[in-house]
């Protein structure tokens, strides 16, 4: 297939142009103003933006074994609708991927069934370092280590374990940061003044600030210890921004790190309404911690925007406090969740372009995609600044069918997602007749 996208803005390494980009052989062929192809099918772009797709490096599609939630047929689908064209998922399914078949048969998942691009991470234990050494770096996003106890319980918490992951592998290494001492700590003091009937809104007291800032402080001095290539998942407090450095240029640094968009959105108030919808680990906090996050994501000492999309289904979440499951369902609306911060003006569109398409291509290394330029893969967004997008049940393409924006109105809406090359999504329609490919790393 051809594509010729005219009349488009371009926003791109920090600028926005307006003009027209040629698609040929899943690849950017040309970029320029007055292009024209008799062959190409045409996308009249006027009137809308066109970015690099998103590149979400942190979702929990929950196959194999855990699919009455997910599977990665579905959640590819709505990450595409989304704008998202490439993403990277977690080790935490059932069984884990702690060996080198079991994360192969994750990437033949993917190859059978997702309409996005694809990587995923190669999870450790605390006894399956061998294991983790086998990875390959140029097919492999990276390592996950669960420095806390999440979803699937995957707690790595021996440290010599620790310290031979960070001495020893030449791969990125992303974290998951809680103490665990600390939460079980607070919980239990939690239990013993409400036993089960423990108020949602105390979820952000039971995994607080110390729990996230004690496990965040120590992944970055084993990082330095060892000169380990870490990446920070999550981060939900203005206490951890201290801990980044933004004096040198995103591909030069070691330590890196990431913001949700749920905790640039949510702070605890939302509890009250939204309950265990917003229930996640790390937790959503205070509100002043959403101010501090995002001024450091705006002076890049927090490198990527992703969300940690981890559905579970309803009924699962209308357990009690300890019982309902943590995680939310964010893929599907993360762009548009930037575009009404933008709209705000509390980001610009070049920073958003950045922050969730340049800076996960450059902080994994990611081969030829994340940015518009000729001879890379053709992975692209189109949305409408003007056009809003209500969310209700028929239009939320997760498998576990529903949102926590059920009702709202983005201001935005998207309207085309081309997956290397492939015109996947068209104004709520998809094209399933091509899927996507295993992303490959320069390293």
């Amino acid at each position: 297939m051809k594509l010729l996208i005219k009349n488009a803005q371009i926003i791109n390494e920090s600028t926005i142009t307006e003009g027209d980009i040629l698609v040929k052989e899943g690849r950017i062929a040309k970029i320029g103003r007055d292009l024209s192809d008799p062959t190409a099918q045409v996308i009249d772009a006027n009137g809308t933006h066109l970015m690099a797709g998103v590149i979400d490096d942190q979702v929990h599609f929950r196959e194999p074994g855990l699919t009455h939630k997910a599977c990665i047929q579905t959640e590819a689908r709505a990450a595409v609708a989304g704008g998202t064209t490439s993403f990277m998922e977690m080790p935490n399914t059932i069984p884990n991927a702690l060996t080198q078949s079991l994360l192969e048969d994750k990437y033949q998942i993917a190859k059978r069934t997702s309409l996005a691009n694809y990587s995923f991470f190669m999870g450790a234990s605390n006894d399956n370092l061998e294991e983790v050494l086998k990875t390959n770096p140029k097919d492999v996003c990276g390592l996950k280590i669960f420095m806390g106890s999440s979803t699937g319980n995957m707690l790595v918490d021996n440290a010599t374990t620790l310290e031979n992951i960070f001495s020893r592998s030449p791969m990125l290494i992303a974290t998951h940061c809680e103490d665990e001492a600390t939460v079980r700590a607070n919980t239990q003091k939690y239990l013993e003044k409400y036993g089960e009937n423990i108020p949602m809104e105390c979820h952000p007291e039971i995994r607080n600030v110390e729990a996230c800032y004690k496990s965040s402080h120590l992944a970055v001095e084993l990082a330095k210890k060892h000169d380990a290539r870490l990446h920070i998942l999550h981060i939900s407090t203005g206490e951890e921004t201290e801990l980044f450095d933004n004096t040198k240029p995103l591909a030069e640094k070691r330590i890196t790190s990431e913001v949700c968009v749920h905790h640039l959105w949510f702070d605890k108030s939302d509890y009250q309404k939204l309950g265990s919808q917003v229930k996640c680990n790390p937790a959503v906090k205070e509100a002043h911690h959403k101010a501090v996050l995002l001024e450091a994501l705006l002076q890049d000492k927090l490198d990527i925007i992703a969300t940690d999309h981890a559905p579970h289904t309803w009924d699962e979440k209308q357990n009690l406090y300890r019982k309902a499951p943590s995680g939310v369902p964010l893929v599907q609306h993360s762009l548009l969740m930037m575009l009404d911060f933008y709209k705000e003006g509390k980001i610009t569109l070049e920073k958003i372009a950045e922050k969730m398409c340049h800076a996960p291509a450059i902080c994994f290394q990611i081969k030829e995609r994340g940015f518009i330029r000729e001879g890379y893969h053709a992975d692209l967004v189109l949305f409408d600044l003007k056009k809003p997008f209500g969310v209700n049940k028929s239009n939320v393409h997760y498998r576990c069918g529903w949102s926590p924006f059920e009702g709202y109105e983005f201001g935005s809406s998207i309207t085309h997602t081309i997956v290397s090359g492939h015109l996947a999504y068209e104004n709520g329609k998809f094209y399933e007749n091509q899927l996507g490919q295993r992303l490959e790393f320069e390293r």
